[in-house]
């Protein structure tokens, strides 16, 4: 038997409501991730994309993951994976980088060969590309044979890219198609072969209600899918359904009726009750030691309805928020061509990538560094610079960056 850990959408590097703990969290839920493969002692590691939220994580984010990678190599166990569309550059990968350190196998049309499968990946390709793909994966003398690709993918709902296509065309015959991309789990089956999605390892969105986690995949007469939860940060969902009269006092009450503790809590408002302000709430929540709180006030407030309204200049406000988020100058340059230059929204992408280009063009490193800003202890982060000498891994990272 052969037993393969499938993850993927591990999303690091993501800050979540600009909370650096959140940022952490999704690093720690890769980590258990890891713990569990080798409490399992699985087979391989197969990773179905977006590793990393973006395509220019930071430091501690690439070195978070290498040190992830590091254990799991310790294990003897091999990390398998594929792009996914979040973290796909125009050049060489973060995946190719890890893969040079001798810490993870990127994937593609030839097999690589766990116990008696034959693993395949198939990089997250944009729409428009798909057209002119030829899926000429290589011949295997494997038992059995796995496809592991990122993107969202009929017969699931909401699919734009038919898995059908990919299995008719291929020379392969795939026993199981390992997906990332949607971030809940799902499973069906096409003329014989199992599709599965493992989902994300931590929340990145409110909509993500249910228990993280990942597939344990057996290989054996067939192909057995087994969920595993994760345990990750609380998030309390409170739902209040306010009758006419009720208000503040009563979504209060209900918020007040969780433990709150470290929690991300998130409240729906809907029904007929009276209006409420958003900030009351989430100040209460985080008085009784939430570490986030957001309210989401569905409701159409009638048009006649006591609200209270601000005439400060928009433009100003969001000016401000760009300040405080640190950003890096290239990243301001890019904001500064689409808000402050008023660029047409049929034109938007065109202008952004023509800007990006130019940038890149320039070769000004410094340009992609964050902006400083200060931390709880004072400390500047810009460069987020160690002290004292570079591990042989720094010094690799710094030649890719």
């Amino acid at each position: 038997m052969t037993r393969v850990l499938h993850t993927g959408d591990t999303h690091l590097g993501y800050q979540q409501y600009h909370e650096p703990q959140r940022r952490q969290d999704f690093l720690a839920a890769f980590e258990r991730v890891v713990e569990d493969a080798i409490a399992e002692d699985v087979d391989a590691v197969v990773h179905a994309g977006d590793l990393f939220h973006d395509r220019q994580p930071r430091l501690p984010d690439i070195m978070g993951a290498l040190s992830v990678l590091r254990t799991l190599d310790d294990a003897g166990i091999p990390f398998l994976a594929v792009v996914g569309n979040h973290e796909t550059k125009r050049d060489a990968q973060w995946l190719d980088l890890y893969e040079s350190l001798g810490f993870a196998t990127r994937l593609g049309s030839s097999p690589v060969v766990v116990g008696d499968v034959a693993v395949y990946g198939l990089d997250f390709v944009p729409e428009s590309q798909r057209a002119a793909l030829e899926y000429d994966f290589e011949p295997h003398d494997a038992e059995s044979a796995v496809l592991v690709s990122h993107g969202l993918f009929a017969p699931f709902d909401y699919g734009d890219w038919d898995a059908t296509e990919i299995l008719d065309a291929s020379p392969v015959d795939f026993d199981a198609v390992l997906l990332g991309d949607d971030h809940e789990a799902k499973q069906t089956q096409v003329d014989g072969t199992w599709l599965t999605y493992c989902g994300s390892t931590e929340r990145a969105s409110a909509s993500e209600r249910a228990e993280r986690g990942y597939n344990l995949v057996d290989f054996t007469d067939g192909v057995d899918i087994r969920r595993r939860g994760l345990p990750t940060r609380e998030f309390v969902f409170v739902d209040v359904e306010l009758a006419d009269g009720e208000g503040h006092d009563r979504v209060q009450e209900r918020v007040g009726q969780h433990d709150l503790e470290d929690a991300v809590v998130i409240v729906a408002i809907e029904g007929e009750g009276d209006p409420i302000t958003p900030g009351e709430i989430e100040t209460f929540a985080l008085d009784r030691g939430a570490l986030v709180a957001r309210v989401n006030d569905r409701r159409e407030i009638a048009a006649d309805a006591e609200t209270t309204v601000s005439f400060a200049d928009p433009d100003d406000a969001v000016a401000e928020r760009i300040r405080d988020l640190g950003l890096s100058a290239a990243a301001r340059d890019i904001d500064e061509t689409i808000r402050a230059s008023k660029v047409a929204d049929s034109t938007v992408a065109d202008t952004v990538e023509q800007r990006v280009r130019e940038i890149v063009d320039e070769a000004d490193p410094a340009a992609f560094e964050s902006a400083e800003t200060p931390t709880d202890d004072g400390e500047s982060t810009a460069g987020d610079e160690a002290e004292g000498g570079q591990t042989d891994d720094q010094a690799t990272m710094e030649e890719y960056l």
